[in-house]
């Protein structure tokens, strides 16, 4: 389809009310873009000027109608542009009485079913909830707010609401709520901790605790919890799904047999095919898939959807595996489409039996043409499409025994031309491959494609809710037809919206592209939004379940600012990272008017006694970092500046700048200053600004010297690299020359050999560390962010094995065969505002 035609589309569907970039986006999609304009028309021809509501039904019904109400979608735009259904609610409910009875021979009856007419008073809906409320009373006092999502979806159920509006329902319930138990206060809202003792000056003590903690093992109520399950389920369409049981068969043994093996269980799946790592979008559908089956008592399946040899690896067989544990779920089995080769094979014979497919030997081109061609033009039959059964099987045979070469002969499908569905037009079911699989070997030359294999792996394993997004709307259709085409259990296919965030790429051919290009080294850099390279960076897997499962489920495709994923991030490592300071670009002090080695106890947490504490010395020469320090202050600087004075973190006295001394290459060599301890009888100055620092005491193994510290920044300088009106170049050239900045001057406290000693010893995290997975050791890096080990660091068997326990270990620098290499996980504010 040309751009102009596609613009012509996008324009008449902005007569939806759709948004510029929904309309352009549906105009582009060439399976949904001739139905949606077809409803179009038809609403139109009712009403030329259509309201919002009506625009957002019709858009619903287009994507949604069932094939078993497609007979009746004419009649029901007719109701909605005549104002009879009004709500989605409404159009649930009518889609539900098509898919039974003929809604023109029973209309009065359609009308009760749909509440057509129904009027529902505020003062009903308002006595209706303050009953529900006082028989809920125990629940709301202990829970109180966090009761809202439950009761709004509670409240829909009861029959006297059902017909109620929904803004009207939630806004009443807000205010009956608050009028109960009053306005949000801090129980409704998470909090951080509050300091003990401030951090700044003074010998800062954790209470009574002196043991270095990465780790708190029972969560505390001012630590980060990701939304629950039961919230993220408990509104909108998905919480309306039907019950095991209750979606039809073409035959009532079906269903029996069904239920005998499931007894009535909520049965899901997570379908990935393992030709890449799963990426930022998965991990909403994992937690849809998993988490819809554990919030109904049920179970989910891992299958791979392993039917293309060309692509598929083992490597991300394991590694999905992998990334799905780490978000917290645990496969209740775990299958393979190649699990099910030889009953597929036997249901494709079965449906050329039934004349419901064909071997073709058009080529790709010529199929292309059939289907409508670019113009979506009328479709035309293929010239085998009518050739006798018995032909078809032999031809179906002589593919399997590879007498044919690869792209010769296809199995079709043979459907509905005339459907406005793409999906119906005689897809593709087998093609030939010649390549050896992973798992079956040289055994088939043929495979079935995804649209003949998953409904039918899905109907194999009794999935119950087939849940997958909305680029498989069009798909429901045909998912149906070969299920009742070869008369087997029929799942119910349920869409939503899929997730993607800014500033990124997630698709594996651009992934791919990034990787050949040598724009970065593997497909888990921390640049990215794979899971594993998420993991890589240090995002704790909490934090990504918490951001998919505030955006709720919806049918609307999300794009969502990457800020608000990153402060997610942020609020979950503000709970669990202990805190250290650390210099990035090291400039000396020397402190003339002090000689002697003061130990310093520091908390790991100021805010938290239960991270523990260190001991680190002050001496009279120590480290800051080279942004603390200017030659020339204005008189907004707060920080050292020759005869100011400063602050240091948990340090006995600020310190004045009294000198600068240069080295022989014109550089500052150490800059001199005097501690306001008051030794000289004068009143010490009060400082304005405290900065952190580290000291500088060989014997006790300070500074440490770490290897690398990489700052991650975006990818991509703008939010969406796909735009040309913003990015003329193409997406490749807008990657940001600063993505990735490596610091190998950096130097840390003695604290992080506390924090490594312990992950290594503790049981519960020692594991960890021996598998690699190093990103489990995160810390805050005083005023610069959080930060990880990244898995490039090298560690000895001598070192994983130190003990700090004697005060005469000296470690002024790692082993020479050890190297730590850190990630920014996050900085500490929104970097894309500032």
């Amino acid at each position: 389809m040309s751009s102009d035609s596609v613009l012509d589309l996008a324009s008449q569907f902005e007569s939806l009310h759709l948004s510029k970039e929904k309309a352009l986006e549906t105009a582009k999609n060439q399976k949904l873009a001739p139905v949606l304009l077809d409803a179009l028309k038809t609403a139109q021809s009712n009403c030329p000027d259509l309201s919002k509501v009506m625009g957002t039904l019709i858009y619903a019904l287009a994507t949604t109608i069932p094939p078993e109400a497609k007979p009746y979608q004419n009649f029901l735009i007719s109701e909605i542009t005549n104002g009879n259904l009004v709500s989605n609610n409404q159009l649930t409910e009518a889609l539900a009485f098509c898919k039974k009875s003929d809604p023109t021979a029973s209309y009065q009856s359609f009308k009760d079913a749909c509440g057509v007419g129904v009027v529902v008073q505020d003062s009903e809906i308002s006595s209706s909830i303050a009953d529900f409320l006082k028989e809920n009373s125990e629940k709301l006092t202990k829970d109180r707010y966090r009761t809202l999502g439950p009761f709004l979806s509670q409240l829909r159920k009861i029959p006297n609401l059902k017909w109620a509006s929904a803004e009207k329902i939630k806004t009443q319930l807000e205010s009956q709520v608050e009028a109960l138990i009053g306005p949000k206060d801090e129980r409704d809202i998470p909090q951080k901790g509050k300091a003990k003792k401030s951090a700044k000056g003074g010998n800062a003590k954790a209470a009574n605790n002196t043991k270095a903690a990465t780790s708190k093992p029972e969560p505390k109520s001012q630590e980060y919890a990701p939304a629950s399950l039961e919230k993220m389920f408990a509104d909108g369409d998905i919480s309306k799904l039907h019950k095991p049981g209750e979606n039809p068969q073409v035959s009532k043994e079906i269903m029996d047999a069904h239920l005998k093996v499931t007894g009535r269980r909520v049965i899901t799946r997570f379908p990935p095919e393992p030709n890449g790592y799963l990426h930022i979008g998965h991990a909403k559908a994992i937690n849809v898939n998993f988490g819809y089956a554990k919030t109904h008592n049920g179970t989910c399946n891992l299958r791979y959807d392993d039917t293309n040899p060309e692509t598929e690896e083992t490597q991300y067989i394991v590694s999905i595996l992998e990334a799905i544990k780490w978000l917290g779920f645990e496969p209740d089995k775990i299958f393979y489409a190649s699990d099910y080769f030889d009953q597929l094979f036997e249901l494709a014979v079965r449906m050329i039996k039934r004349g419901l497919g064909y071997v073709c030997h058009c080529t790709p081109e010529e199929i292309y043409a059939q289907r409508g061609g670019e113009s979506m033009g009328p479709r035309t039959e293929c010239k085998h499409r009518n050739r006798p059964i018995e032909e078809s099987l032999e031809e179906f045979y002589k593919m399997r025994d590879g007498r044919y070469a690869q792209g010769e002969a296809v199995l079709r499908m043979k459907m509905d031309l005339e459907d406005g569905n793409p999906q119906m037009w005689d897809l593709i079911a087998y093609r030939i491959l010649y390549a050896t699989h992973h798992r079956t070997g040289d055994k088939w030359c043929i495979y079935p494609t995804y649209d003949f294999a998953h409904c039918l792996c899905d109907s194999i394993e009794n999935i119950t809710h087939s849940l997958c997004t909305t680029e498989f709307t069009q798909s429901r259709k045909s998912y149906y037809w070969l299920c009742d085409a070869v008369e087997v259990y029929k799942p119910v296919q349920w869409e939503y919206g899929r997730l993607s965030v800014t500033n990124t790429v997630l698709s594996k051919r651009r992934l791919l592209k990034l990787l050949n290009e040598g724009i970065i080294p593997s497909l888990d850099d921390p640049r990215l939004f794979t899971l594993p390279a998420l993991r890589r960076r240090g995002v704790p897997a909490a934090a990504i379940n918490g951001f998919v499962r505030e955006l709720g489920v919806t049918t609307a495709k999300t794009s969502i600012e990457v800020s608000r994923l990153e402060n997610h991030i942020r609020d979950c490592l503000n709970s669990i990272a202990p805190r250290l300071m650390v210099v990035l670009d090291p400039i000396k002090i020397r402190i003339t008017n002090y000689d002697k080695e003061t130990d310093l106890q520091v908390p790991f947490n100021p805010r938290d006694a239960s991270f523990g504490t260190h001991t680190i010395p002050f001496t009279s020469t120590l480290y800051i970092d080279r942004s603390d320090f200017r030659l020339e202050a204005s008189a907004d600087y707060s920080r050292l500046a020759p005869n100011k004075t400063v602050g240091l973190l948990y340090a006995p006295a600020p310190i004045t700048c009294t000198d600068v001394v240069y080295a022989a290459d014109g550089t500052i060599s150490e800059i001199l200053c005097k501690l306001e301890d008051g030794s000289d009888g004068n009143p010490p100055p009060k400082a304005k600004k405290y900065i952190q620092w580290v000291p500088h005491c060989p014997a006790r193994g300070s500074p440490v010297k770490l290897g690398e510290v990489r700052l991650y920044n975006g990818l991509f300088k703008h939010s969406n690299p796909y735009d040309k009106t913003v990015v003329p170049g193409g997406w490749l050239s807008d990657i940001n020359p600063e993505s990735r900045q490596t610091i190998t001057t950096a130097i840390a406290e003695t604290g992080i050999f506390d924090l490594i000693s312990k992950f290594i010893s503790d049981p519960k995290t020692s594991q960890v560390f021996s598998k690699g997975n190093y990103e489990e050791l995160r810390f805050q890096f005083l005023r610069m962010g959080y930060f990880c080990v990244d898995k490039d660091s090298e560690f000895s068997e001598s070192f994983k094995n130190l003990s700090l326990k004697n005060s005469s270990d000296s470690y002024n620098q790692l082993p020479s065969e050890c190297k730590l290499v850190l990630n920014r996980i996050v900085t500490l504010k929104d970097s894309l505002k500032k």
